[in-house]
């Protein structure tokens, strides 16, 4: 799950920053005639470059899928990471830990992923709403979210990410103990608010 963030964060970085053309190399003729800086200028043929995110919408509703699964007993039957951890695990004991922090960390996971998924996919998110509004509320010829927005999200996932398989830091559980403290949700129990998964069962 780790590469997942790693690999859109390469999507997005090429994909704002590349370049935009490809030289197709049919046609490369030298002009015979040189920049300021002395360089050689050619013309070439090159074509716009398009995008098919293709591969990272399938990605994106795999890793939203295990998401979800993690916060429903049943659908974690269904996931194939799940049953690859307990299968890793099986020779340690079980340290059974509150699962209201890790729902609300994994509903973290899953919005960063749904802004992402909207990102790749501006004219498909663009057309159902439209349709449900009934009205032309967003674009379907452009791209109408801020790049900063998906290109921030992405490394804020990688850091949560990294954070709790290299650290065990729960960056999610943390946020979700400070808002049992002032009072937003209800303390299912104690160990809710007192995390330490670095302690044995």
């Amino acid at each position: 799950m780790l590469a997942l963030p790693l690999f859109m964060a390469y999507t997005l970085l090429d994909a704002l920053y590349g370049s935009k053309w490809v030289v197709t190399g049919e046609v490369i003729t030298d002009t015979f005639e040189t920049d300021f800086d002395g360089h050689i200028l050619y013309m070439v043929q090159a074509i716009r470059r398009t995008y098919d995110y293709s591969l990272q919408t399938a990605l994106l509703f795999y890793g939203l899928f295990e998401m979800l699964a993690g916060m429903n007993v049943w659908l974690a039957r269904l996931s194939p990471t799940i049953h690859l951890a307990n299968w890793l695990a099986r020779k340690h004991p079980k340290v059974w830990m509150p699962l209201a922090p890790k729902r609300f960390a994994w509903s973290i996971g899953v919005t960063l992923m749904a802004v992402c998924l909207v990102f790749f996919n501006p004219d498909t998110f663009a057309t159902a709403v439209n349709a449900v509004a009934r009205a032309e509320l967003l674009p379907t010829t452009r791209n109408y979210m801020p790049r900063w927005i998906p290109l921030t999200l992405v490394w804020v996932c990688l850091g949560f990410m990294w954070l709790e398989a290299i650290l065990g830091y729960c960056v999610g559980c943390k946020i979700h103990a400070l808002l049992v403290k002032l009072g937003v949700f209800e303390a299912p129990c104690e160990a809710c608010n007192n995390l330490d998964f670095s302690a044995k069962a």
